[in-house]
């Protein structure tokens, strides 16, 4: 294990077509300390993954879907030839890819195989391409190190195992080769293929690097750097230079899409630095997150996540009871339903429950809802946006920037301030959630 080599993962865009893996390969070869490239699929293949897991097709329509998925793999090889070791690999993947897609039924597990074909169909093809460029390159199946439990869809890593698979089965490779290898997904220990969740691959690329302790995670996206704010919004949004690990957690997990919400945790764990930057334009920087930076106090960025759900729940036994709130979240954790504000008055408690277009089931199932409703009333209100304000030493007091007087020109469904330093969260309506963050943008950053 070597504490200065580098883990560099690169995202669906940056492998869409050949010219964009040349462009990611030149980055790895001008770089001798990235030892470990985890690679995501290439644009486009997940979301016709997606649709024969759904299994609404039939099966001329899934021959279709698989079809698409290799013309977007052909459509690179127009332009590589593959080593006769990774043409092998490359159509025996192909063999059990169409096998499995075309299942007139397919359990939970075999959701993850069809799911992880994306990622393993890249990293052939990049290998190839660092070859190309005289990289001593070998692909690497990430199944045989990241280890994790039977939780199909939204597997959870078991660290230690994954630690132990990457000292006898990796890191002899790291002397002299660069390894590209798939992020997202991962085995139980029956060799079950598992997937960590839709955008996984960060974390992926995180959990090698914490495995192998390696320095530093490269994460090689379509912008530079983390900004202040969505740039497709605001027009004076600016990348952020320098980032904690908090104010960085933060921004992912309330809306920050550059970066996976799970990747600062092997990150923090280890003091393993994350640079976010772009493949487009490497020599433009990007963004550090680190343990400790020095910061001024304040809101340094404002993020929104969509598609939130409120879920009020109401009890006259509530008052001056004890046990209603582990009532609630026991329930909860029981259909395995993450919650994120949480606020509270006598007899209720009201609660936001992320409802992500992209997920592989309802967030909130009516089985959850009926057994919440044996002991309390429960209402549930759709079409809401999370707005965060992220920073540091966040306070709501006066001053010329009052945070108060920013916050009263809204319509505030629920606000949540004081767990944590780094954020101040609220609802709002979706219809008018951009224009909320472009006026707190307008207001309190861009006059920074």
């Amino acid at each position: 294990m070597n504490s200065q080599s580098v883990v560099a993962k690169f995202g669906g865009t940056s492998v869409a077509d050949y010219t964009s893996m040349y462009r990611c390969a030149q980055i790895i070869n001008d770089d001798p300390t990235v030892k470990v490239v985890v690679v995501s699929a290439s644009a486009g293949v997940t979301n016709h993954l997606v649709e024969l897991v759904q299994q609404k097709a039939n099966h001329e329509e899934r021959l279709a879907l698989v079809e698409a998925v290799m013309q977007i793999q052909h459509r690179i090889l127009e332009h590589v030839t593959l080593d006769s070791d990774l043409q092998t690999g490359f159509e025996e993947t192909y063999l059990e890819f169409k096998e499995v897609a075309l299942l007139p039924a397919l359990s939970t597990q075999q959701c993850d195989e069809v799911l992880s074909f994306g990622e393993r169909f890249s990293s052939f093809i990049f290998t190839q391409v660092l070859r190309t460029l005289g990289v001593n390159s070998v692909r690497f199946d990430v199944r045989n190190i990241l280890k994790t439990d039977s939780s199909f869809s939204k597997a959870t890593p078991d660290i230690e195992a994954t630690a132990v698979a990457a000292a006898k089965h990796l890191a002899p490779l790291l002397d002299n080769h660069v390894v590209v290898t798939q992020g997202f997904i991962g085995s139980d220990k029956y060799g079950q293929t598992t997937t960590l969740g839709r955008g996984g691959s960060d974390y992926s690329a995180a959990l090698i690097a914490e495995a192998i302790d390696a320095g530093s995670v490269q994460i090689w996206t379509d912008v530079v750097g983390i900004f202040s704010t969505d740039p497709r919004l605001c027009t004076k949004a600016k990348p952020i230079p320098r980032l904690s690990f908090d104010e960085a957690a933060e921004m992912a997990t309330f809306g920050a899409k550059v970066l996976h919400p799970a990747t600062i945790l092997p990150a923090s764990r280890k003091g393993i630095s994350v640079f976010v930057g772009s493949s487009k334009a490497p020599d433009q920087g990007g963004t550090w997150i680190e343990k400790e930076t020095q910061t001024q106090s304040g809101i340094r960025a404002v993020t929104q996540r969509k598609n939130q759900i409120l879920l009020t729940l109401k009890s006259p036994e509530m008052l001056l009871a004890s046990g209603f709130l582990a009532k609630i979240f026991t329930i909860l954790s029981n259909y395995n339903i993450s919650v994120d504000l949480v606020t509270t008055s006598e007899i209720s408690v009201a609660l936001t429950l992320d409802n992500a277009p992209n997920a592989s089931r309802p967030e909130l199932e009516q089985a959850c809802l009926d057994e919440l409703g044996e002991f309390c009333h429960v209402s549930v209100e759709n079409n809401l946006t999370l707005v965060a304000m992220i920073g540091s030493e966040i306070q709501l007091k006066g001053g010329d920037d009052c945070l108060v007087d920013v916050l009263s020109e809204f319509d505030i469904r629920l606000i949540c301030h004081g767990a944590s330093r780094h954020n101040l969260c609220f609802l709002v309506e979706q219809a008018s959630s951009d224009q909320v963050v472009q006026a707190i943008h307008q207001k309190l950053l861009e006059a920074a």
